[in-house]
């Protein structure tokens, strides 16, 4: 961020793939009054609308934004009760929007707050979460999200959505369906309450489940279990390190295929297969882009300025002083290699804005 906070930035400055030209005009919002005065004064002109909060999901131009950039800076822990007694059954816990996530979940943690320990280390803001239903390690948003309360731009008007009206999917929401629609303000999770010394939810995750010796489906200590997940992402340069460029990038660029059973049949027999429980397989982006030879360090020149991760080939990394024609020009080429060696095409998971894969 510039130092002069009423300064125009780069929308490099805002992401953590530090990638993205100039905004036409900023606005930081540091409350909720704020944010919804600034995304109405946009509306009402007309002016094209970019909200950013952790900046952990964005590939952005190079050209930048052209209208105005609102930067989501709420900030706010709200417990519906004070009491670690896990006798009292649960808590409910609002979150502002713009509450950076991890921070979060240390706190979560911190207090027996049981739920989101697996999803410790995930770059970006608490308001981004239910819109990708952020999930990593067999956690997703969506197992805890009680209620996310919005501003509908269509209506003019708040909106609270209960989590069985959310829409949730797999990386997928009622909000992502809709993007220039609903403005997430805050978000209320249901947690358990554990005390002290609580055990975190069931492991679902195989390599986690490893990392803590205990078996899927077994629980461990919730300090446990954050440590074990930062270690592991950090393994993968998925913990952001600013002396890293492993960790200069969105995270996993593309979604695990989900596919209909007759195209997951036509994988090789070792590929990675996950039954779902409506008939379809899904199966690893990770797999298909190694045994397609894009490994891990993978760039398409020796003093290319992106390549996949040197730890692990989902994430496409800036090196330094890299473009964002120069970062979709790997991905494309990822994706079309893909394609070409097993059938199947990979999808996105960044949101794009004002360039396409």
């Amino acid at each position: 961020m510039p130092d002069d906070p009423t300064a125009t930035p780069r929308l490099a400055d805002l992401t953590t793939l530090r990638l993205g030209g100039p905004a036409g005009r900023y606005v930081a919002a540091t409350t909720e009054a704020d944010l919804v005065a600034a995304v109405v004064r946009a509306d009402a002109a007309a002016e094209p609308l970019l909200l950013v909060a952790g900046g952990s999901n964005l590939v952005v131009a190079d050209a930048g934004f052209p209208g105005t950039v609102v930067h989501v800076a709420t900030t706010g822990v709200r417990a519906d009760h004070d009491s670690d007694d896990p006798t009292c059954g649960g808590v409910l816990v609002t979150v502002a929007a713009g509450e950076p996530w991890d921070p979060f979940v240390a706190h979560a943690v911190e207090r027996g707050w049981v739920g989101v320990e697996a999803l410790s280390g995930i770059p970006g803001a608490v308001g981004s979460t239910p819109i990708q239903n952020v999930g990593a390690y067999g956690q997703e948003v969506a197992d805890t999200i009680a209620t996310v309360r919005t501003w509908d731009r269509v209506a003019g008007a708040q909106r609270t959505f209960a989590a069985a009206d959310c829409g949730f999917g797999y990386r997928h929401s009622r909000f992502k369906a809709e993007p220039d629609r609903y403005v997430v303000l805050d978000v209320t999770f249901q947690l358990g309450v554990g005390g002290p010394d609580a055990l975190g939810a069931p492991v679902r995750y195989a390599e986690l489940a490893r990392t803590l010796g205990v078996a899927v489906g077994e629980r461990a200590p919730l300090a446990d279990v954050r440590a074990a997940v930062l270690g592991l992402r950090a393994g993968k340069g998925m913990v952001l390190d600013t002396e890293d460029h492993d960790t200069w990038s969105a995270g996993s660029f593309f979604t695990n295929p989900v596919l209909d059973a007759a195209t997951a049949a036509t994988l090789p027999p070792e590929a990675p297969r996950f039954p779902q429980p409506d008939g379809t397989v899904k199966t690893s982006a990770a797999w298909l882009i190694d045994h397609a030879g894009f490994g891990k360090g993978y760039a398409l020149a020796e003093d290319a300025a992106v390549s996949l991760s040197t730890k692990h080939p989902l994430a496409l990394t800036n090196r330094g002083a890299a473009t964002t024609d120069e970062l979709l020009t790997l991905a494309r080429a990822v994706r079309d290699g893909v394609e070409r060696a097993y059938g199947v095409r990979l999808v996105n998971e960044p949101v794009t804005v004002g360039c396409a894969l």
